[in-house]
């Protein structure tokens, strides 16, 4: 298993190199984004270059709907204790959807029935215990949603309409309960990557975000798991 740490910022710019790589790597070609809904992270043209089977599974399926037409889609709720869907993906993966699912063990049991043997799951997701996503959990969502706009005014001017509900369950960092959750469901962790800062939300307090840079680059040089604010995991479905 290889765990190691970096910088916020890279784990937003280089997500899709990431996933792009991983995909390459492995060889895959049964790709499921899990999530994907209106904008699916992968585009067409990689898509055709490289021979893929893509598919998009959302809860939403008028989020599915504004997807173009090009991609094949599903709507089903990953995180059902009923869940019937079928398939044998080599590669899943989701970008920011695992801190808005109630019951983290439902959902990366049901994606490990959907895996191959030996195939992938990647997930990208915002980790407890960082500061803001705490906020965001015990705070009721009427005051962290005027906080959101106060902080990041661009989400009003992108046309964001506040936030979706979020139950951070299973998001830790590269934390040994959190792997041994992973290991219990049948996963091998093969990579663990925890991401710290989340400077966004200081903009505005200059004072603020410049002790924040100055503790992420410190935790960078002696991490600390559980103060992690993002996180990369893959997961492979052992025999």
């Amino acid at each position: 298993m290889e765990i190691k740490y970096d910088h916020s910022e890279v784990a937003w710019s280089e997500f899709r190199i990431f996933l792009e790589r991983l995909i390459l790597q492995s060889k895959a070609k049964r790709i499921c984004e899990v999530g994907g809904g209106a904008n699916p992270v992968l585009g067409l043209d990689f898509i055709l270059e490289n021979d893929l089977q893509y598919t998009v599974i959302d809860i939403s399926s008028e989020e599915l709907d504004k997807a173009p037409s090009n991609y094949h889609k599903i709507q089903a709720d990953m995180a059902a204790e009923d869940f019937s869907l079928s398939g044998e993906f080599d590669l899943i993966f989701s970008k920011m959807l695992a801190e808005h699912v109630k019951d983290g063990k439902a959902f990366h049991k049901n994606i490990r029935k959907l895996l191959a043997i030996n195939g992938l799951a990647l997930h990208f997701f915002p980790t407890l215990f960082a500061l803001p996503f705490v906020a965001n959990r015990l705070i009721p969502e009427i005051i962290t949603t005027k906080l959101l706009r106060i902080l990041q005014s661009g989400r009003s001017k992108s046309g964001r309409k506040g936030k979706f509900p979020a139950y951070y369950h299973w998001c830790r960092g590269p934390i040994q309960s959190q792997i041994k959750k992973f290991e219990n469901l049948g996963y091998v962790v093969d990579k663990y990557i925890g991401f710290y800062g989340h400077g966004e939300y200081y903009r505005k307090v200059p004072f603020i975000k410049n002790m924040h840079d100055v503790l992420c680059k410190n935790l960078i040089k002696y991490p600390i798991p559980v103060l992690t604010s993002f996180a990369y995991v893959v997961l492979k479905n052992k025999q």
